[in-house]
């Protein structure tokens, strides 16, 4: 048995509309993914510096643009050892402090757009937190024990 249907030119356009929309969509999230990949392929592969400082390897990190990121020693077992100070990648000071043969230790200083913190660490563990902040004289202090 055999069935005709009758489908309207309506029926038709709306299909088409439809089917062109799916389309368009693919071809948007396609040209974005090839817009992203290719960001991401031009972008500069700056890799670590290590020089040797006496008893020590200072290490320096950067992001993408060439400016430090992170700068601190090494001891000679590759241990973080000495100062380390990270950097906003608009090279302001963000945080700062000690490590002692990987364990941090004593004052950390950090830094945001309205505050200070000083953390003081013991046995590699927050021991106490202060902070002091620009928008009002309060100072508020947090102590671990």
């Amino acid at each position: 048995m055999l069935f005709k249907c009758k489908i309207s030119s309506t029926f038709i356009f709306k299909l088409t509309s439809q089917t062109n929309l799916k389309l368009l969509d693919m071809k948007k999230t396609l040209v974005a993914i090839v817009i992203l990949f290719s960001a991401t392929a031009m972008a500069q592969d700056v890799k670590p510096t290590f020089e040797k400082q006496g008893d020590q390897i200072k290490g320096t990190f950067f992001y993408e643009d060439g400016t430090v990121r992170q700068q601190g020693f090494y001891d000679q077992e590759g241990k973080l050892h000495g100062e380390w100070k990270s950097y906003d990648a608009t090279g302001k000071k963000i945080a700062m402090g000690q490590y002692n043969e990987g364990v941090k230790t004593g004052k950390w200083f950090f830094w945001s757009a309205d505050k200070l913190s000083e953390v003081n660490y013991s046995e590699n563990q927050i021991a106490e937190v202060t902070t002091w902040s620009n928008k009002d004289n309060v100072v508020v202090n947090y102590d671990n024990n």
